[in-house]
């Protein structure tokens, strides 16, 4: 029975990894694609905005 317990996890970490895959395939695209792009279009002004106004430190 040792090797049922030794292949448990590795089965289960499969499983679940292959879950996230699907979950993360199924989530292209789609009804909200345009909103993700926006958030992430809206986050990376935000760092760049704030990356320009920090104070040059030349030293």
């Amino acid at each position: 029975m040792d090797y049922v317990s030794a292949l448990v996890p590795p089965f289960v970490m499969a499983v679940l990894f292959i879950g996230v895959i699907r979950v993360m395939i199924k989530s292209q695209g789609g009804a909200n694609k345009a909103k993700e792009d926006a958030v992430v279009d809206a986050a990376i002004a935000r760092a760049e905005s704030a990356r320009q106004a920090s104070p040059k430190n030349d030293g």
